[in-house]
């Protein structure tokens, strides 16, 4: 009797703080706005004036629905749960763009600058630009990681000093002063280096030092076993590290390293401050020209967005790839 008493309470507890927890998160917004706009569609929805109550009923209600939504949702199949729920969260974001009274001819006209789509004397611009700054950081950040992780693993003593100086350096510093200090810093020393080489270095550097990190836990996460037997089958140390270490990691360093890849594509935003004209340059310059600083801002999130989702998949598929012999046992 105890147990069913327990099982009974269990969901009812949970809806009641789900309750009070949406009553919380609901009541720290202004509801006049939202209630104007829809009482402009659906007269009857207008509160009279002057009742105090109108806006928590309001909250109440909302948060009746958020626990009603959920309830129903636990009666539906897994992927069906998960489709709907990223159905209404983009309704929740569209109404909330909405709210802004935005101008979409403007966002439509603009979209295909920040996309890159048109050049700018013959040079691409937009997410173009921001993919190829991204794709060669990747390459050269990758490299320097797996150099700095094989040298922090060595016994050579410069190449384990140099290592952990540069990864405590670049780990432990913003990466926009270490841009500016690229950018700036070196010019100082006689070496200019244009804008877009110059968000490159940075990013790669920056990187490279935490992927430094993530690539040797991986290295060490392979049981000595498996190296000792490569050589005791008569292999070279390097072959070992290429054919036998370094295939095992990758199953362990591939999903951190996937996810440094989307922070370093959002964070490649910060070359803007250099005048590259990268999709958050061109958003504040346009935004700044017609006064329109949140549809361009939003359009901005939305290809950002769209660039991160494309990144996912990939890395999806390597972690697929690299996965399969654990998967299948």
């Amino acid at each position: 009797m105890i147990r069913l008493f327990e099982a009974l309470a269990q969901p009812l507890l949970l809806r009641g703080l789900l309750f009070l927890l949406s009553i919380a998160v609901l009541a720290g917004f202004d509801y006049g706005g939202l209630v104007a706009r829809l009482a402009e569609v659906v007269p009857a929805l207008a509160l009279p004036a002057g009742q105090a109550a109108g806006p928590w009923l309001v909250i109440a209600v909302l948060a009746a629905l958020v626990v009603l939504n959920f309830w129903l949702l636990s009666h539906l199949p897994f992927r069906a749960q998960v489709t709907i729920i990223w159905l209404e969260l983009l309704a929740l974001f569209a109404a909330f763009c909405w709210s802004f009274g935005l101008s979409y001819s403007f966002m439509a006209d603009r979209a295909p600058i920040l996309l890159g789509l048109e050049l700018r004397d013959g040079f691409i611009q937009g997410a173009a630009l921001t993919l190829f700054i991204c794709v060669v950081s990747i390459a050269i950040s990758t490299v320097i990681a797996l150099a700095a992780a094989l040298a922090r693993l060595s016994d050579s003593g410069p190449a384990f000093g140099v290592a952990t100086f540069y990864t405590s350096f670049f780990r432990g510093t913003p990466l926009l002063l270490q841009t500016m200090l690229i950018y700036l810093g070196l010019p100082q020393l006689g070496l200019v280096i244009d804008a877009i080489p110059a968000g490159i270095i940075a990013l790669s550097l920056c990187y490279g030092a935490y992927m430094a990190e993530i690539f040797r836990a991986g290295i060490l996460a392979v049981p000595r076993g498996q190296s000792e037997a490569a050589l005791s089958l008569g292999l070279k140390p390097a072959e070992v590290t290429w054919l036998v270490v370094l295939p095992q990691a990758m199953r362990l360093i591939i999903p951190p390293t996937g996810n440094q890849f989307i922070a370093m594509l959002k964070d490649s935003s910060l070359v803007s401050v250099m005048g590259v004209w990268e999709i958050m340059f061109l958003a504040r310059t346009h935004g700044r020209a017609e006064f329109k600083y949140m549809e361009m801002l939003i359009v901005a999130a939305l290809i950002y967005w769209a660039m991160s989702a494309v990144f996912e998949l990939i890395q999806a598929r390597i972690e697929k790839r690299f996965g399969k012999g654990v998967s299948a046992r």
